[in-house]
């Protein structure tokens, strides 16, 4: 056989390869849930995005009636839908949402970290986490090496020296450069427009403003239509893929929500983020934590251990606690051998506790002046 048939041969092994993985991996489409209640916009606006998706090839489900919610989490369970969009979602304190938006200058996607939810207590600690978590949603969206910068505000320089910790140790972060002349991993507002980096760390109530300036900025703020919304909850062990949107966005952000979730899903968002929080504790993000949080002094001035009692059942929340105060709140009842957890609930940060114990929490946060 002449080597020119042998190449003939070759190339057409590798079209039928390429081919097969096309239509069998590529070609598959999933199926986003968006939960269509509460939009300050109307019912249709759903309606309009779940055609604006369809037009992209997307597979998006409207879930609408009673106890959407409800709906929402059972179709995730069963598998009838792969992902969701949804307008709020009480997620625990260490998951936070990475935003996607375009920049006005150069028209580059960044990626906001984040935008919703508390990766952490501690605000240095969750900037920290938010980088990791910025890393994770860039890559899951099918950026390879997606370069990382600090937004320039309070606790910006602290999270610099974390991360440049984080990669001495051994993990792969690939920092960016500011566009003015001065250069530096930290961001200045020029960066934000122009997109200096791919992912944007800040802490999430900055992220949250962001994303609803970058969405509306040209309609006056009171539709959000350009981007992809605030983007998945993610967090180590949080393995489902729901994406938030708000009750201002309108339909074009929506279909983007649901583009941004399919792309996530079928890249593989779960196992990224093992494989990226398994790096970032073998380069040492543990300890990096560790020494970050200053050890709260106990309101009575105990310096025992707090024990945890033993764990029971807890449907009622308590709101109205700052999240700094978040754990000592939790340590507070704790000693009090009422067991308590703490949680990120619509509106803020939430202790959950059992019916039996409510009103007796409700005092001993009231004295120490938790709430």
């Amino acid at each position: 056989m002449s080597e020119q048939n042998i190449k003939k041969m070759i190339g057409k092994a590798f079209l039928d390869i390429a081919e097969g993985i096309e239509s069998e991996d590529f070609g598959k489409k999933y199926v986003i849930g968006i939960a269509a209640d509460g939009s300050e916009h109307g019912e249709e606006t759903f309606m309009q995005a779940a055609a604006l998706a369809e037009a992209k090839g997307l597979k998006p489900l409207l879930i609408k009636g009673e106890n959407t919610h409800d709906q929402m989490e059972e179709m995730l369970r069963t598998g009838e839908i792969d992902g969701a969009v949804t307008m709020h979602y009480p997620f625990p304190i260490g998951v936070s949402t990475v935003g996607k938006i375009v920049t006005p200058a150069k028209g580059r996607t960044m990626y906001i970290a984040t935008t919703t939810g508390t990766s952490d207590t501690d605000r240095i600690s969750a900037m920290v986490k938010n980088a990791v978590y910025g890393i994770i949603a860039a890559k899951a969206d099918g950026l390879e090496r997606p370069t990382v910068g600090i937004a320039n505000i309070d606790g910006a320089r602290q999270c610099e020296k974390a991360l440049l910790k984080l990669k001495d140790g051994g993990y792969d972060i690939e920092f960016a450069s500011s566009a003015r002349a001065d250069g530096g991993i930290v961001m200045r507002g020029n960066d934000l427009l122009q997109g200096s980096a791919d992912v944007m760390v800040m802490d999430s109530l900055t992220g949250n403003l962001m994303i609803k300036i970058f969405s509306s900025f040209t309609s006056g703020g009171g539709y959000e239509y350009l981007g992809w919304g605030y983007g998945p909850g993610i967090g180590e062990g949080f393995d489902k893929v729901i994406l938030i949107i708000s009750r201002a966005s309108g339909a074009p952000l929506i279909a983007g929500a649901v583009e941004y979730a399919s792309n996530l899903i079928a890249n593989g968002m779960t196992g990224i983020a093992k494989r990226e929080f398994k790096a970032a504790k073998k380069a040492g993000l543990d300890d990096i934590l560790k020494e970050l949080s200053q050890p709260k002094a106990a309101r009575d001035d105990s310096s025992e251990e707090v024990k945890i009692p033993p764990a029971e059942v807890v449907t009622e929340q308590i709101p109205g606690i700052e999240v700094m105060d978040l754990d000592d709140a939790v340590e507070a009842l704790w000693k009090e051998d009422i067991y308590a957890e703490s949680g990120m609930g619509c509106t803020g940060p939430i202790i959950r506790i059992s019916q039996a114990n409510k009103d007796k929490a409700l005092k001993i946060l009231a004295d120490r002046q938790y709430i």
